[in-house]
């Protein structure tokens, strides 16, 4: 706690109350009271803005390298459009046999799909024709909850083709249909 927050503070119309009688010369001077605390109270409030000064100093010591650390630097590289092109095309050719196995891959289980929604489809229709006028049974409607899972797996893998082709068209390859 400094002496600043203890001092007295109460209101005086000079620093000096003692008066002039306590003057005695400089060869036999004593300093008032009132001197001395008020000396007191300039060496705290010096005290206080020294503490200030190294809290602040403490604060910003880093302000240079933070500055350097948040500066914004652009680079920009330029490069021809033949190599752009070169970069590309090799690009292209790296990716081009995968994407061509991937459409195989996607065009041979869209046929598998198609022969077991056909498969389906007549065994739905002979136990439709089979079946008696009350109401479908529980076969007959996981069948064709059956055939509603590979109607929708069938939809997915022919959106996959297409999106794949569009990527191939897209890349400068031919796509296969």
């Amino acid at each position: 706690m400094s002496r600043l927050s203890r001092a007295n503070l109460k209101a005086r119309e000079s620093i000096f109350s003692g008066g002039p009688d306590q003057y005695l010369g400089d060869t036999q001077a004593r300093c008032p009271p009132d001197l001395a605390e008020c000396v007191m109270a300039m060496e705290d409030c010096c005290e206080e803005a020294h503490e200030a000064q190294v809290l602040l100093r403490s604060g910003t010591k880093d302000l240079a390298r933070m500055t350097h650390v948040l500066q914004n630097e652009r680079v920009f590289l330029l490069v021809n459009e033949g190599t752009i092109k070169k970069y590309k095309s090799a690009l292209a050719d790296e990716i081009e046999p995968a994407i061509t196995e991937l459409i195989e891959c996607a065009e041979q289980g869209l046929a598998n799909l198609e022969k077991k929604e056909a498969m389906l489809q007549t065994k739905t229709e002979s136990s439709k024709s089979r079946a008696p006028a009350t109401g479908i049974s529980a076969v007959q409607k996981l069948e064709t909850r059956r055939l509603q899972t590979l109607t929708r797996q069938r939809e997915k893998l022919e959106a996959e083709i297409r999106a794949l082709e569009d990527e191939v068209l897209k890349m400068g390859g031919k796509s296969r249909v």
